[in-house]
């Protein structure tokens, strides 16, 4: 790279222009200018722009929640029985999430305590390989597709009832 003369901060400023320009664009950047109009931060006194803290709003304040109540869509609770409603299909939909995931653990636990108490599964082979490790390599997978698809199910019928109970006929 040959050195490049500086005359002012002017061209020392289009010179890094050019460097970042042909980075960006070696990297598939947008090296389009910005829009007319648009402002760069305020720059601090060594060049580099100043930092500026951006913070959310507090949850209770006024305006968080009157921009709930404008982005609440069609289906948001409108009065008290249906924010009943809502509440039980969310507390059926965790008690039903909580029993199959219970379950869930239970038969695993069941695979690992088969294993554990009958030794004879170490000793049978399929196909070259124990069935000890059939059950637990291959045998939790149909567990797992079958407890999801029946939860999917479950769920599916909770969630249709609260759909009959909020209709409006």
């Amino acid at each position: 790279m040959t050195p490049r003369p500086s005359s002012s901060a002017a061209d020392g400023d289009a010179y890094r222009d050019a460097d970042a320009y042909r980075a960006a664009s070696e990297h598939g950047l947008d090296t389009r200018p910005a829009p007319t109009g648009a402002t760069r931060p305020p720059e601090s006194p060594e060049g580099t722009p100043q930092r500026v803290r951006v913070t959310a709003p507090r949850s209770g304040s006024a305006t968080a929640s009157a921009r709930l109540a404008l982005h609440a869509g069609t289906n948001a609770p409108t009065s008290d029985i249906a924010g009943v409603y809502v509440r039980s299909l969310i507390r059926s939909q965790l008690r039903l999430a909580i029993v199959f995931a219970v379950g869930f653990v239970v038969a695993t636990a069941a695979f690992v305590l088969a294993i554990t108490f009958v030794p004879e599964l170490d000793t049978t082979f399929i196909f070259g390989v124990p069935v000890s490790w059939l059950l637990l390599g291959v045998g939790v997978y149909p567990l797992a597709i079958t407890v999801g698809g029946l939860y999917v199910r479950a769920a599916s019928r909770n969630e249709a009832r609260y759909r009959s109970l909020t209709e409006v006929e």
